[in-house]
């Protein structure tokens, strides 16, 4: 089976399995590292030693893989309407993650008033050593930031030219991107957060990480339910409709979303839904499985709230320039994330290790926190699709007039480029 062709039950299957998976690994190292003795836990840590730079080698090849094709797609069309919807969405994500920053600063010297670690999870070992003991550097190609550069360079210079040929090669290496990342890294992720997650418990900072992040987890859930009255409240006034009704008119695309833990293999339900919200089927078909891809508003939420809580309980100073920069570069990246549970924080890492200098631990409970909770990040992103279809509509008046079937192809091969065949599984639904 191709990775066009993942069906919504096998993104339910991949989903549950991971979620099982690091459950297990947060419980499992948790008790392990109370009870076994130092030496028993090396292997895990030279696990996570060799893992950890392979990561940092791959993130910047993902982050070109994945970003340089969208841009080139998106370029490739000069459909106004296109544009338009990835404006949107861009500017929806950019509102949750400037508004999780501005709202996490205001709540979380209250919220995380006493709660704090040593320096185990910011040095850059673990609590227990690897026996390669730096002996082994694996360098990266290319640094984070230079990868997003020659991913613009890429994608707008080929989309000037038409260079399909290149453009061609550049979906294969997304192809290749998508494989790395669902058959080496997600599959390895467990492993690596048991092993961070015994050293955690090794060095006594488990349960103060455990009671913060549950802290920051609701303060994320209540984030999202803010974020989605906001973008109906928007929608709503935009085309004078109860903004209440329509969001619960999305309440089916929600429930299957916090099922599948994707985006993609929510776009039939979340059509039906937006068509039951009064958005023409022609405006549907075009912006729900282009949002599905580029629209992840609460994945934004998720990550920039639970990595300025790992900041605050570790006394990292952060420069406003810092957090501008993650931001901004975390939405991009966001835009191009994969759409298979786990991957928005797999191509994430980039920036939380290039722009915010965290630590391999650090990712390690990013991962666990956000991989434990991905259903209801997820299940706000295509809530939100429905919103800036509302908004869609009202501006093109119900129908995208000559540009439509350029447009409706567009958007339809690029959410097919990664996720599965749109159009078959609407049939069989």
């Amino acid at each position: 089976m191709s990775e066009q062709e993942i069906t919504p039950g096998r993104f339910r299957r991949i989903a549950h399995s991971l979620l099982f998976w690091v459950l297990l690994a947060i419980v499992l190292g948790a008790l392990l590292g109370q009870i076994l003795p130092t030496w028993m836990i090396v292997p895990f840590a030279t696990f996570n030693d060799v893992f950890g730079q392979f990561l940092g080698f791959a993130v910047p090849m993902i982050i070109l893989g994945l970003v340089a094709p969208a841009i080139y797609e998106l370029g490739s069309s000069g459909g106004k309407w296109l544009l338009a919807t990835v404006g949107l969405a861009y500017g929806s994500t950019m509102v949750a993650g400037f508004g999780t920053w501005g709202l996490a600063t205001l709540i979380y010297p209250r919220l995380l008033a006493n709660q704090a670690v040593d320096q185990t999870l910011s040095a850059p070992a673990n609590a227990v050593g690897s026996v390669l003991a730096g002996n082994l550097k694996l360098n990266p190609v290319f640094d984070v930031l230079t990868a997003l550069v020659l991913a613009f360079v890429l994608g707008l210079g080929m989309s000037a030219v038409n260079a399909n040929k290149m453009g061609a090669i550049l979906l294969e290496f997304r192809s290749l991107m998508m494989k790395v990342i669902t058959k080496v890294i997600v599959p390895l992720l467990p492993l690596h957060i048991l092993g961070i997650f015994m050293n955690m418990s090794k060095s006594g900072q488990f349960v103060a990480v455990i009671v913060t992040m549950a802290k920051v987890i609701i303060f994320a859930f209540v984030l999202t339910i803010v974020m989605l009255l906001l973008q109906y409240s928007i929608a709503g006034i935009m085309a004078k409709r109860n903004p209440l009704t329509a969001l619960w008119g999305m309440r089916d695309a929600y429930i299957t979303a916090l099922g599948t833990a994707s985006s993609a293999a929510t776009i039939p339900v979340t059509v039906r839904c937006a068509r039951n919200n009064g958005v023409s089927s022609e405006i549907a078909d075009f912006t729900i499985p282009l949002c599905a891809t580029i629209h992840l508003a609460g994945s934004m939420i998720k990550i920039t709230a639970f990595a300025l809580a790992l900041q605050y309980i570790m006394h990292f100073t952060v420069t406003p320039g810092q957090m501008v920069s993650f931001i901004v570069l975390l939405g991009v990246i966001m835009v191009a994330a994969p759409g298979v549970p786990g991957g928005a924080i797999a191509a994430a890492q980039g920036v939380l290790q290039g722009v915010l200098a965290f630590t391999d631990p650090m990712y390690g409970i990013m991962v666990a926190m956000y991989v434990a909770v991905d259903s209801f990040g997820t299940a706000t992103n295509v809530t939100g699709d429905g919103a800036i279809a509302i908004v869609v509509d009202k501006l093109a008046g119900g129908s995208l007039g000559a540009e439509s079937s350029e447009d409706v192809a567009l958007a339809d091969s690029i959410a097919k480029g990664r996720k599965e065949k749109y159009r078959s599984t609407r049939a069989k639904n």
